[in-house]
């Protein structure tokens, strides 16, 4: 509920891997960021329309998002995800203006959003064990994990950053 009031999803990301662990936390998270997505994008779809396209006129990049998943749908939703172009919160709500369905766009949303949401689970279980007495190999485990983490997220983070560029290019072409 917190994220559908645009309280950074970051800080209970890093919160749910402090409190619940690893895996639970990546579990509760990943169920939590959907369903908030699912509400935002509903919300905006059938509940408060009117408000919602307001804000996003008066965003830029809106526009070009729109245009783009109306031509590539969830491949677009599923990049946007990877990439930090638009706020979580912000675009949920954006996502239920544009022509995406919602199954498709539920299903994108939650791969893509399964990284990011793995690296800050991970970055607060790190941070609730850092007090714990370690060994040098499992330190050098978890730095490795975390590097291993960081690098993956980077690299998809770019990957959609170009993609989103090809299809906002081929947009303006035709």
């Amino acid at each position: 509920m917190a994220a559908l009031l645009f309280v950074p999803g970051s800080i209970l990301t890093l919160g749910a891997g402090y409190v619940f662990g690893l895996v639970s936390g990546t579990v509760i998270v990943s169920l939590a960021s959907t369903a908030t997505a699912a509400l935002a994008f509903l919300i905006a779809r059938y509940l408060a329309r009117e408000r919602v396209e307001k804000a996003a006129r008066k965003n830029e990049k809106f526009a070009a998002m729109d245009r783009s998943i109306g031509k590539n749908g969830w491949k677009i939703v599923a990049l946007l995800r990877l990439s930090p172009l638009v706020p979580f919160s912000l675009s949920n709500y954006f996502y239920g203006l544009t022509s995406v369905r919602f199954i498709p766009y539920i299903l994108a949303s939650w791969a893509a959003m399964l990284p990011g949401t793995f690296l800050y689970v991970y970055l607060g279980s790190i941070g609730k064990n850092a007090g714990d007495k370690k060994s040098a190999w499992e330190w050098a485990l978890l730095g490795a994990g975390l590097l291993a983490t960081v690098a993956v997220t980077v690299i998809l983070a770019r990957v959609a950053k170009k993609e989103l560029k090809k299809s906002h290019a081929g947009g303006k072409e035709s």
